[in-house]
C-alpha cells in the first residue's frame, strides 16, 4: 500500500516569487500538496533570470535557483493586469485550500485578490501572505528584498571583524529562515479548519520572524543596555574560547573550533598532545582565554596548520570537543551524512536536463515527502488547470487566450 503524504489532497494556489514565497510552497508539495503556481508572460518572476544556469545559457527555465525552489509545482500563466486574469485567479482560489502571496499590501488589494475579497469565493480559504514587514504599519508598503533585509533587521551589524564594516551574508538569509515558520503557521490553520470549519488569514512579517533569531543580542540591550556588534569569530560574554575558524593544512582549508567549559579545554589540550603552553596559567580558565584571545588563536593555528581539516574536526570530535571543517560546496555535495538521509533529489527537467534539487530539513516517520515532480517550465500546466480541473471547453480556453487573460 503506498504511503499517504501528509497533506495529500490539499490544493495551494502560490502567487509569490523570489525566494520566502516560493519555499514556502515547496515545503507543503514536498509533503503532498497540489501546488499551483500562478507566472505572468508580462512580468516574469526576476529570479527565473538569476543564475546559475545550465551550460552558462541564460533561459527562462533554466535557472538553477528558480528550479531548485519551485520543485513539486505546476505552473500557469495569468495577466492579472486583465480583469478576465482576476476571474479565472478567483475560480482557481474557489477550488483551493490555501493561498500564498509575498508582495506589499497594494498589491494583492489592487488585484481584487485580497483577504476579504477571495474568501467571498471561498468562505473557509487559509491565506498566507509572506511580506517583508507585514500588513500595517508605516513601513508596510515599503518594498523589499531578502539579500537587504538582514540589514534592517541589525544581522549584517553582527557579521564581520570589529576593525572592519558590517558584512552581507552572501545570501538572502530571511528566504532560508522564514519558510519553516511560515509552513508551521500554515499547517496550525488547516488544523484549525479542520476543528472549525473556518479559514484563516496569516500576516506574515519577515522582518518580525527573523529577529526571533537575535533573541539574546535583543535580550541583553533591554535588560545591561549592550549593543552587541562585529566580533568576527568570537563569542562574547565569556562563552567560548578559542572559538574561531582555524587554517589547516591545504588550500584554503580550515576547521572550526568551539571550546565551551574547562573541561572541554582540558580535553582539548590532550587532544593535540598537551604542548607547553597549554599549561600556562592565562589559559587555565575561560576568562583568561578570553582575555588573551589573539595569542590563544594564534596558538592553536600552529596546530592546525599541521593537519587536514578533516584530521582536526576528527581528533576535535573523538575528544569531545566541537569541531567542524569548513566544507567547500563539493565537500557538501559529497557529504555521506546528507547522501544517507536522502537530502538531494535527482530531478528530470524538461530543459534543464538532470539536475538534483534540495530536500526540506524534516523527516516525518510516518508521512515521509518526496519530490515527484520536477520544476515546471513556465505556463506549463495550462491546459491541465484551466481544461481539466476548472473544466473549460477547447474553445473556452482558446477565448480567454485571445482575450489576454491567460498569457
Amino acid at each position: 500500500m503506498a504511503t499517504r503524504h501528509a497533506l495529500e489532497g490539499i490544493r495551494v494556489v502560490d502567487f509569490s516569487w523570489y525566494g520566502t514565497g516560493p519555499l514556502i510552497a515547496k515545503y507543503l508539495a514536498e509533503h503532498g500538496a497540489e501546488v499551483i503556481k500562478v507566472e505572468s508572460n508580462t512580468r516574469p518572476d526576476n529570479f527565473r533570470w538569476i543564475g546559475p544556469f545550465r551550460d552558462n545559457k541564460p533561459g527562462i527555465n533554466l535557472a538553477g535557483g528558480w528550479n531548485n525552489f519551485n520543485c513539486g509545482k505546476m505552473s500557469i500563466t495569468l495577466n492579472l493586469d486583465n480583469p478576465g486574469g482576476v476571474e479565472l485567479a478567483k475560480r482557481l482560489i474557489a477550488r483551493a485550500d490555501i493561498v500564498i502571496e509575498g508582495y506589499t499590501p497594494r498589491v494583492m488589494n489592487k488585484f481584487g485578490l485580497d483577504y476579504e475579497r477571495i474568501r467571498e469565493v471561498k468562505s473557509d480559504i487559509i491565506m498566507l501572505s509572506c511580506p517583508t514587514q507585514g500588513q500595517t504599519g508605516p513601513d508596510a508598503e515599503r518594498p523589499g528584498f531578502g539579500s537587504v533585509l538582514p540589514a534592517l533587521i541589525g544581522v549584517y551589524n553582527l557579521v564581520g571583524w570589529p576593525d572592519r564594516d558590517p558584512c552581507m551574508t552572501g545570501i538572502a538569509y530571511t528566504d532560508y529562515f522564514c519558510p519553516y515558520l511560515a509552513a508551521i503557521a500554515i499547517v496550525a490553520a488547516l488544523d484549525y479548519r479542520r476543528r472549525t470549519g473556518k479559514g484563516q488569514y496569516i500576516d506574515f512579517s519577515q522582518f518580525e520572524a527573523t529577529i526571533h533569531c537575535e533573541e539574546a543580542a535583543v535580550l541583553d540591550y533591554t535588560v545591561n543596555g549592550r549593543v552587541l556588534t562585529r566580533m568576527g569569530n568570537r563569542l562574547p560574554y565569556h562563552t567560548a574560547a578559542p572559538h574561531g575558524a582555524y587554517r589547516c593544512k591545504g588550500d584554503d582549508r580550515w576547521c572550526a573550533i568551539a571550546v565551551f567549559t574547562d573541561q572541554e579545554w582540558r580535553s582539548f589540550c590532550q587532544a593535540i598532545g598537551n604542548p607547553d603552553w597549554t599549561r600556562d596559567e592565562k589559559f587555565a580558565t575561560m576568562t583568561g582565554r578570553k582575555d588573551n584571545e589573539d595569542e590563544l588563536d594564534r596558538l592553536v593555528e600552529e596546530w592546525t596548520i599541521d593537519y587536514s581539516a578533516e584530521q582536526a574536526m576528527t581528533l576535535m570530535q573523538r575528544a569531545g570537543v566541537s569541531a567542524g571543517m569548513v566544507q567547500t560546496i563539493e565537500d557538501v555535495y559529497r557529504d555521506p551524512q546528507l547522501k544517507h538521509r536522502h537530502h538531494y533529489w535527482e530531478q528530470d527537467h524538461l530543459e534543464a536536463g538532470t539536475f538534483i534539487a534540495d530536500a526540506s530539513a524534516f523527516k516525518l516517520s510516518k508521512a515521509p515527502g518526496e519530490m515527484n515532480r520536477p520544476s515546471p517550465l513556465q505556463g506549463q500546466h495550462n491546459e491541465y488547470v484551466f481544461r481539466e480541473l476548472l473544466g473549460m471547453s477547447e474553445e473556452e480556453f482558446s477565448e480567454w487566450l485571445v482575450a489576454g487573460s491567460i498569457d
